[in-house]
């Protein structure tokens, strides 16, 4: 089974479980019968019969049938899943900022700069420190080129983000440089590079991974790419 399918049923049966817990179900054994539940799921009484039957053997409820219905209530697990979920929420909706932003644009390559600050001891140290990773010795440029997604990307700069300290070396000063974690198409894990002494304006995003994203994204120049950037809570 895909992960989407794997995650639009989980957000299934926590809103199952949320109703449930409506009618009573988290402090208390409830008596209801499928046709009702069914009436409050808006859905034929088979469908309810079959959510519950799910419910309970993931073992988030406990179900006891009788002559006059079902005996249901929410197991631990069960409750779990829902405080788990009353989290999530919690952050989305208290947050003073966005928690990702999805832009779009197309890859370009660059001139090689990316490579030559990714490979500074000074700052890939950090990296794997502070992002998890060790960088492949290089970026992935994108260009922006909707003035939507220019004007996402230098939103950016007010939102909060991990921060790679200077550093001073032999021959120079290293500056700053602000990362914020990311997903390059869906799929491959990275983060956004804000920025490294650079020539680019606020149109070119610098991305880097533990992998050589071309490669395992299979793209070239001139396709289009998605990137979703996470900001810190």
């Amino acid at each position: 089974m895909k992960s989407s399918q794997v995650s639009t049923k989980l957000w299934k049966h926590q809103y199952l479980l949320f109703k449930l817990a409506e009618m009573g179900a988290y402090h208390r054994t409830i008596k209801i019968s499928t046709k009702y539940f069914a009436e409050k799921m808006g859905s034929s009484q088979q469908t309810a019969s079959r959510h519950l039957i799910e419910l309970n053997k993931l073992n988030w409820i406990k179900r006891v049938i009788t002559n006059e219905g079902c005996l249901v209530a929410l197991t631990n697990s069960g409750k779990t899943q829902l405080r788990n979920l009353y989290s999530k929420l919690k952050i989305v909706v208290e947050a003073t900022h966005p928690l990702s932003v999805v832009l779009e644009g197309t890859v370009f390559s660059g001139l090689g700069e990316g490579a030559y600050y990714v490979q500074k001891d000074g700052y890939r140290k950090q990296f794997i420190e502070k992002l998890g990773f060790d960088p492949y010795p290089g970026t992935l440029n994108i260009r922006l080129t909707t003035d939507y997604d220019i004007a996402a990307s230098e939103e950016l700069g007010s939102y909060p983000a991990i921060d790679i300290e200077k550093f001073k070396d032999e021959s120079r000063t290293f500056g700053s440089v602000r990362c914020y974690p990311a997903l390059i198409n869906n799929k491959a894990r990275g983060a956004l590079i804000v920025a490294f002494r650079t020539h680019y304006d606020s149109s070119v995003l610098e991305i880097i991974s533990p992998h050589f994203l071309r490669m395992q994204l299979k793209i070239r120049d001139g396709q289009k790419v998605r990137i979703e950037i996470f900001t810190m809570p």
